[in-house]
C-alpha cells in the first residue's frame, strides 16, 4: 500500500515537472508585456529613431504598416551610428556599392516609401546616389521615415486607396500599396543589414547595445 502511495507521488511530481518545463504550468502566475517608452525617440541632436516609438494599442493595417516603417528607422539609425570615412567608403568587392551608395539607395527608398504615403508621384526610382554629405543624408532620410510613419498613424489614410506611381515622360505606372511593403520597405530593410555587415568588415560593428527586439538602447 505505501509502495502504491510513493508511486502515485513520483508519479504526480513527474506530471508537474513536465508541465514547468513545457511552460504549461501556469497556476498563479502571470505573463508581463513589456512596454516600450518613447520618452527618448529623438536623441540630443533631435534625430528620430534613438528608440523606436510606443507601439500602438490597436492593431490596424496602417498601424502594422507604421510599425514596419518604424522598425526601419530604428535599425537604419544604429546601422549608420558612428560611421567614419574609411567606413563610408568601404565596398567588399569592386562590382560593390560602397557603404555610402548603399545608404544614398536606402535614402532613396525612403522618399518612395513616404511619397506613397503622402500620395505624391515619383520622378525617381529611388536608385540614385546623392551629392549631399553622409550628416544630411542620414538626417533627411530618418525625418521621411517618421513623417511617414506619423502619417499613417493619424488615421487620415487607408492603405488601400494609396498606391506608388513612378511617373516618367508624362507616363505613369501605378502598383498597389501591397508593392510598398514587398518592394522599397523590404528593400531597404536588406540594404540595412548590408550598412552593418560592411561596418563590421571595416573595422567598426554595430552598437551591441540597441536591441533591435524591443526597439530600445541600453543607456
Amino acid at each position: 500500500m505505501r509502495v502504491l502511495c510513493t508511486d502515485k507521488i513520483l508519479g504526480m511530481n513527474r506530471i508537474i515537472v513536465l508541465l514547468i518545463l513545457s511552460g504549461t504550468f501556469l497556476i498563479g502566475c502571470k505573463t508581463k508585456q513589456v512596454v516600450i517608452n518613447d520618452a527618448k525617440v529623438f536623441d540630443k541632436a533631435g534625430l528620430p529613431y534613438y528608440n523606436m516609438p510606443a507601439a500602438s494599442e490597436k492593431y490596424t493595417a496602417e498601424m502594422v504598416v507604421a510599425r514596419m516603417i518604424d522598425g526601419l528607422g530604428f535599425r537604419f539609425y544604429w546601422a549608420t551610428d558612428g560611421l567614419r570615412a574609411e567606413d563610408l567608403s568601404f565596398r567588399p568587392t569592386e562590382k560593390s556599392r560602397t557603404s555610402e551608395e548603399t545608404i544614398d539607395h536606402i535614402m532613396g527608398l525612403s522618399t518612395v516609401i513616404s511619397n506613397a504615403v503622402f500620395g505624391i508621384k515619383n520622378v525617381r526610382s529611388g536608385e540614385e546616389t546623392s551629392p549631399k554629405d553622409f550628416i544630411t543624408k542620414r538626417k533627411e532620410t530618418l525625418e521621411t521615415l517618421k513623417k511617414a510613419s506619423d502619417h499613417l498613424k493619424q488615421g487620415k489614410v487607408k492603405l488601400a486607396e494609396l498606391a506608388i506611381v513612378f511617373s516618367n515622360n508624362n507616363n505613369d505606372t501605378t502598383f498597389p500599396f501591397w508593392n510598398v511593403i514587398n518592394g522599397p520597405i523590404a528593400d531597404a530593410l536588406w540594404h540595412v543589414g548590408q550598412v552593418v555587415t560592411f561596418r563590421r568588415s571595416s573595422g567598426n560593428p554595430f552598437n551591441g547595445k540597441a536591441n533591435v527586439l524591443t526597439g530600445t538602447v541600453r543607456e
